[in-house]
Parts: C-alpha cells; sequence; structure tokens
C-alpha cells in the first residue's frame, strides 16, 4: 500500500510527506562520511513522520501525523552492524522495562523485507493490538504472524503446538538495511587500504505516542488510567477534603515539602467540588499515588495513602510521610 501523502508542485515535481527517514538521512551522511575513520557513527532524530492510513483508528494507536525516535547507525561492515544492532536490541528492552510494560513486552522475530532475513519488532501484549504474535514462554520467543511456518521455528527446534497466539501492539521496531541505501545514494567511504564501499546501515525506531497508548490500554480499570510510576505525568495526587483553611494550609504545606524534594505533584485545592468527585477524577487521571488531607487526618497527624492499583488504603504519619514515600516511588 501506498502510504505517502504527495501533492504536485506548479512545475511539475511531486512533493512528498515522509513516512521515514533512511533516504535523507543516508544522503545528509554522505557530508560527514568519507573514510574508515569517520565510522561508525549513530545519527538519531525525534521527526514528525505521516502516514496516508486508509482509516486512522484505535486513538493514538494509529494516526496519520506521529512523532517517532529514528536512531540510525553506519558501519564499516556486517560485524560491526551486528554488534551494535544487538546493543540497540538490548537497550529497547531496558526503555520497555523502564516504561512500565516490560514484563508484557517480547522482542519479536519479523520479516526482513528486503534488507534481511529478519527484523525484529517490540510487541506489546494487549487484547486491543492489531498484530498477532506467537509465543513460546519456556524459550522466550516469539514470532510475527507473517512469517510463523514451519521451516522458520523448526530453526528454534519448536513446532507450531509450542506457542501460543496473542494480540499485541507494535512499539517499536530495528532493521538492518545492509547497502540498499547507500548503494543506491551513493554513500561510500575509503578503507585503510584506500578501497572504496559501500557504508552498511541500520535502522531502529520507537513512537513515543504509540508507547504512550500501549501504556494506557495496558494499565487502566473501569474507573481510569493506572499510570506505571515510571512515566506517569504526576507521581502524588494530593486531595484537600472540605473547606477547613487548615486542610487547605496542610495540603499547601505538603505540596511545598513534595516539590522541594523533586517528586511530582498534582494538588486538588478546588473548594467547590465535592469530595466523589475529586476522587472519581483522580481515578481517572491514574497517579501512582493519591494523598488525601482532611480534618480527621490532621487531628491524628497523619495522611491517608493510596496506590491506584490498590483497593485498600493506609495511614502514614506526616512525620515518616518522606521516608515512606522514597521508599515507594
Amino acid at each position: 500500500m501506498d502510504v505517502w501523502f504527495k501533492t504536485e508542485l506548479k512545475n511539475g515535481n511531486q512533493l512528498g510527506l515522509a513516512p521515514t527517514h533512511e533516504e535523507p538521512l543516508t544522503k545528509l551522511m554522505r557530508k560527514f562520511i568519507k573514510s574508515y575513520k569517520d565510522l561508525p557513527v549513530f545519527p538519531y532524530q525525534f521527526q514528525t513522520k505521516f502516514r496516508n492510513e486508509t482509516r486512522a483508528k484505535s486513538g493514538i494507536l494509529r494516526t496519520r501525523e506521529f512523532i517517532m525516535k529514528d536512531l540510525y547507525s553506519f558501519c564499516r561492515s556486517h560485524e560491526e552492524l551486528n554488534d551494535y544492532y544487538e546493543k540497540v536490541k538490548s537497550a529497547y528492552v531496558k526503555i520497555f522495562d523502564r516504561l512500565g510494560i516490560g514484563a508484557i513486552t517480547y522482542v519479536t522475530y519479523s520479516s526482513g523485507g528486503t534488507f534481511s532475513k529478519f527484523s525484529h519488532e517490540f510487541q506489546t501484549l494487549c487484547d486491543y493490538g492489531e498484530d498477532i504474535i506467537y509465543i513460546n514462554d519456556e524459550k522466550k520467543i516469539a514470532v510475527n504472524r507473517d512469517i510463523f511456518q514451519d521451516d522458520l521455528i523448526a530453526e528454534f527446534g519448536l513446532t507450531k503446538d509450542d506457542f501460543h497466539e496473542n494480540k499485541a501492539i507494535e512499539v517499536g521496531n530495528i532493521f538492518k538495511l545492509g547497502t540498499k541505501f547507500s548503494e543506491a545514494i551513493g554513500l561510500y567511504f575509503n578503507d585503510e587500504n584506500g578501497n572504496r564501499n559501500p557504508v552498511i546501515m541500520g535502522s531502529y525506531g520507537i513512537g513515543p505516542a504509540r508507547v504512550m497508548g500501549a501504556i494506557v490500554e495496558t494499565n487502566n480499570d473501569s474507573n481510569g488510567i493506572i499510570w506505571p510510576k515510571e512515566v506517569a505525568p504526576y507521581r502524588i495526587h494530593i486531595i484537600s477534603v472540605g473547606i477547613d483553611s487548615v486542610v487547605q494550609s496542610e495540603s499547601e504545606n505538603l505540596y511545598a515539602l513534595l516539590t522541594s524534594k523533586n517528586i511530582g505533584v498534582l494538588w486538588d485545592d478546588r473548594m467547590d467540588i465535592n469530595p466523589g468527585a475529586k476522587f472519581a477524577d483522580a481515578d481517572l487521571i491514574g497517579c501512582p499515588i493519591k494523598i488525601t488531607v482532611s480534618s480527621k487526618n490532621n487531628e491524628k497527624n497523619q495522611y491517608e495513602l493510596k496506590r491506584r492499583s490498590e483497593s485498600k488504603s493506609e495511614f502514614v504519619s506526616k512525620e515518616n510521610i518522606l521516608v515512606y514515600l522514597e521508599r515507594e516511588l
């Protein structure tokens, strides 16, 4: 399917909004790569991409305009590319761990297209996912449906019966591009012996908005979002209950204390909203920890804390609140 947005200029030339940037990056690097001494090099960018989707859907999971993190590797040899490729693969695994979805995100064998036998996708398990992958839990192997065939999995020493089917959201991918773009666009380097060689390339991408959509789809309940603490817009949500001036003062002091420790805090200081509505809004927003400040809790010199992912609250003395939160966050 042609996914380019195209228009025609007055002189008859075509102009397109790029769905990806291998070509312009390769052309750009011709200005910087001449010798083996200039390699390897690994430029990256956060860039707007465009896809002329037939039907944009699934919220921010499939849109016609989006931000992509692109990373490109320019190497002297296939061995150098393979080494860097594995480093990026490991780095991506760590990224998704830190985003709070590592446990349900699989490094998945996928088609390498015209570039290589395989590429790798990073697929997050989700009932609303558009991709189908097959997983073998024992060997921690995942394969995209597009290449799930007997001769392939036989190389893993497995059969189709050894896998189970899951829906998933693709949140990243990595490709070995080889010399497809460098030869076509003229990106060459002179080696130690003065011989002219095409640069060996790789491409690595993560879609931040798509990742956010995957996080929300896999971390929620009937009341709203449950943000993993690693990526929550705020770690703490303070709720002031009542219009008591002491409650407002205590809330403000707590807010100042936590922000002074570089803890992200959202404070609901609305005085014209009832507590039930505040609690409902807090669940909808989904910050990891909710702290309720009330007259009753003030009398006992304590705060009521509730994790968004749990149903029960607990009470922490005001003196111990920082120690408690530093341990939790």
